[in-house]
């Protein structure tokens, strides 16, 4: 959601630009900030940002994308499954990644296309003795294939992330091994990348791209730490698969599809259902936002803002009120002028009954600059909400 000025909106931002009178009302009867959610020393990807949101430790807590979409999935992981998120992609003629998306592949072609990998690739596979491979579907291009053998490695293995290097050759972007322990790993996701664009040859998703890997991790329960009941409402494996990890409930929403026709309205009622039920804390997440950022759409964009403003945020605060306590953020920045993750802090709004307001009227990046709460990092965010 956060981004930077744009020249088309005479130098605002579009959260400056959009309708927001939801969140303007957060910030103005509330106390406003930023967060930093992505730090030095760690892949700029959502699974880090949003463990950042929800408090995880992440020198010790950060596992990868792959075993949070798996446990999403319910797939069980022992202690020799390396687990990578696997984006179903559209490489060109010339050999450059033209959609990290797959053209938002469809559920048919995607299901199609798992089913192929596994029959083609997975089930004829030949590798030590006790080793096996397998793709599993996810939501649309996100997908996973989890290798199975004690000398599989995700810590050792370097990659680069698919959505930022749109129009850039995928053979400049393998999976490259950090140390020895992961040449193996290198060599099979390698193979795997080969034989995937043969298998896939003709249709508009025709590769593949194995990314951030890893085995199953210890993450802390926010639960348990803060001792409160808590809920996840979000579309994609990734944030699904971390809330339950970190011991929040996860509520499926129908039609809740991490694009720009998402169903809102589910979500929020969802979440107020689950306030209602005796949720002490309901994280809810949108992914619209990120999607159109990376494909650099303004219109898109702002018609996504003023759409969770209005139809989520809005009718959240309608059903609950005042009484309730509400807070907004990105988990991280996507500028429209770059259309990929960057490490600049987010704006952070929070209104809490009770508590003073600052001096800040409305939800923006530049506002948020001169809010009381200041720059928070680590679990300064969940500390202030469930503390």
């Amino acid at each position: 959601m956060a981004d930077e000025p744009v020249a088309e909106l005479s130098g605002l931002t579009p959260l400056q630009a959009a309708c927001t009178p939801n969140m303007d009302w957060i910030a103005a009867h509330g106390r406003s900030g930023q967060m930093l959610t992505l730090p030095d020393g760690f892949p700029t990807s959502s699974d880090v940002a949003n463990m950042s949101v929800l408090g995880g430790d992440l020198a010790t807590e950060l596992c990868g994308r792959g075993p949070l979409e798996a446990a999403s999935q319910g797939i069980a992981m022992g202690p020799d499954d390396v687990v990578f998120r696997m984006n179903l992609v559209t490489v060109g003629d010339d050999g450059a990644l033209n959609d990290f998306s797959g053209g938002h592949v469809g559920v048919s072609e995607q299901q199609e296309a798992i089913a192929l990998l596994n029959e083609k690739i997975a089930d004829p596979w030949k590798g030590n003795p006790g080793e096996y491979i397998r793709f599993y579907a996810g939501v649309s291009y996100r997908n996973l294939v989890l290798l199975h053998g004690a000398a599989f490695s995700g810590r050792d293995v370097a990659y680069d992330k698919p959505d930022d290097n749109s129009g850039n050759p995928v053979s400049e972007h393998l999976p490259r091994a950090k140390s020895p322990a992961g040449e193996y790993t290198v060599a099979v996701l390698r193979d795997i990348i080969a034989r995937a664009a043969e298998v896939l040859k003709g249709r508009n998703a025709n590769g593949v791209w194995p990314w951030s890997g890893g085995k199953a991790g210890s993450i802390h329960s926010v639960a348990g730490k803060y001792g409160v009941k808590c809920a996840i409402v979000a579309a994609v494996d990734v944030i699904n698969g971390l809330g339950r990890t970190m011991g929040l409930d996860v509520i499926k929403v129908p039609g809740a599809t991490g694009y720009i026709d998402t169903n809102y309205e589910g979500k929020a009622d969802a979440a107020i259902k689950a306030i209602r039920d005796g949720y002490d804390f309901v994280y809810v997440h949108i992914e619209a936002t990120d999607e159109v950022s990376h494909a650099r759409d303004l219109k898109l964009k702002l018609q996504a803002l003023e759409d969770f403003d209005k139809r989520l945020i809005g009718r959240v605060r309608s059903a609950l009120g005042d009484k309730a306590c509400y807070c907004v953020l990105p988990d991280h920045p996507v500028p429209l002028r770059i259309g990929r993750h960057t490490r600049t802090p987010v704006p952070v709004a929070v209104y809490q009954p009770g508590e003073t307001p600052d001096a800040v009227q409305t939800y923006d990046e530049r506002a948020a600059q001169g809010g009381s709460l200041g720059l928070l990092k680590g679990g300064d965010l969940m500390d202030l909400l469930l503390g």
